[in-house]
């Protein structure tokens, strides 16, 4: 399928429907609150473990933002940190806070910063989950790699919905069909 051109009905199209169809330097400068995030879920750093998976489970999210009185953000756990820390039986995720498996002090964006420090900060760290807060480091949200994908699937939504369930499909190597 051809890229929709300027002056092309199904470039204004494209426009109207908010997709550009391109991914280019501009996609990645717009800010992350135009992707559409799902909730997340805070917990105070003194919460137990079990609470933090529970919560993650119920949400069904991969990570727990964590927050000090006051309601700063401290931390992040992820399902990484229960599987690298928890799966073993080493420590009890009813008994063991928070504050003891953490990843302290992650890097954290705002939600007007541009979608390209989300994935900058993912690829070169090595994260799957970035802490959005607001002016005064309260946490507001959270950016997944789930929700980057989703975002670039949205630019090309014809594209990555008419493909076959199975690449290796005949159906994919042949320009008929459905």
């Amino acid at each position: 399928m051809e890229q929709p051109t300027e002056g092309d009905e199904a470039y204004f199209d494209a426009l109207a429907k908010g997709r550009s169809r391109t991914l280019d330097n501009k996609t990645f400068k717009q800010p992350i609150r135009s992707i559409g995030l799902r909730p997340s879920a805070i917990l105070d750093e003194d919460a137990a473990v079990a609470d933090a998976i529970g919560a993650m489970r119920a949400a069904k999210i991969g990570s727990v933002l964590v927050t000090r009185k006051g309601g700063v953000l401290t931390g992040i756990f992820t399902e990484r940190d229960a599987l690298n820390r928890l799966a073993l039986g080493e420590m009890d995720p009813k008994k063991t806070t928070l504050s003891t498996v953490m990843h302290a002090a992650p890097e954290s964006l705002k939600l007007d910063d541009a979608i390209g420090y989300a994935v900058r900060i993912m690829s070169h760290g090595g994260y799957r989950h970035v802490p959005l807060v607001d002016k005064d480091g309260r946490p507001v949200g959270v950016v997944s790699v789930r929700d980057i994908v989703d975002f670039i699937a949205d630019h090309f939504p014809d594209d990555i919905l008419t493909l076959p369930s199975d690449p290796r499909s005949e159906i994919a190597k042949s320009s008929e069909g459905a």
